[in-house]
């Protein structure tokens, strides 16, 4: 098996467009997420995606509750919005100096279903935890911010100090090595890309790879940590785009 370490551009995970999915990157990545369809029929033309086929997505967009129409102009759902505001955040995180002191989150609830237990396990890795064993979720306590009101019904919180080095707990609790090198072979594939597909796709998979970062403390991230560099890049190429619909816009 290959090693991760030694990823590639070409080896990266980058998922084939579909007009729903540059519809929804290109919304997520405005504000306000909201265009009129001559401007997303301009803003896809460069994926190759033809106005009708365009149109057909949007209509089973709206029909699916992705979207929402007034008129001629489409945006994102009230459920879409908060998936925005927490990629934003997630993108983006509030940090805080770390005085060594870590969250902990012990999943006391019994006699849930397996449905029920995986949605758990999503919302704490989005939380950017990490299962330490079964039920117990630890992470450096350097995020500015508080968990959800509702985890107290599943889960006691804690504020903890393990007496394990804490570089080498962090080491044992996230592939930091894997995530850096894939976050390098990301670097190098949007840096060398031309075509705009090529650009969007490979930064759509930037963003994924920035919502599994586990933003940690500096002392505890490996040298050349990338995580910065793909922040400084998304936030580039973001405002690239928003200009170049706006620019389309007063063509038109």
């Amino acid at each position: 098996m290959r090693n991760n370490a030694s990823l590639t551009a070409d080896e990266v995970d980058l998922r084939p467009l579909s007009a729903r999915s540059v519809v929804l990157s290109l919304l997520l990545g405005l504000h306000p997420p909201e265009l009129p369809v001559k401007d997303l029929v301009g803003a896809v033309e460069p994926f190759g995606i033809a106005g009708s086929t365009l149109r057909a997505a949007l209509s089973r967009m709206v029909t699916a509750g992705d979207l929402r129409r007034a008129d001629t102009v489409y945006g994102l759902s009230a459920r879409l919005l908060e998936r925005q505001r927490r990629q934003d955040a997630a993108v983006h995180p509030e940090t805080q100096p770390w005085g060594g002191d870590w969250e902990m989150v012990v999943v006391t609830a019994t006699g849930r279903g397996a449905a029920e237990r995986a949605e758990l396990r999503t919302e704490l890795t989005r939380l950017r935890l990490a299962e330490l064993r079964e039920g117990v979720w630890l992470r450096p306590a350097n995020l500015r911010r508080t968990l959800p009101d509702d985890l107290g019904e599943v889960a006691q919180c804690y504020t903890a100090r393990p007496d394990r080095p804490a570089r080498e707990l962090a080491a044992d609790l996230w592939p930091l090595d894997a995530w850096a090198a894939t976050g390098r072979a990301l670097l190098n594939h949007v840096e060398g890309a031309r075509r705009p597909s090529d650009r969007f796709t490979g930064f759509a998979a930037v963003v994924r790879h920035l919502l599994a970062d586990p933003v940690l403390p500096p002392p505890f991230l490996p040298a050349h940590w990338p995580g910065e560099r793909l922040r400084e890049a998304y936030a580039d190429y973001r405002r690239e785009l928003a200009e170049d619909v706006r620019a389309r816009g007063l063509q038109e």
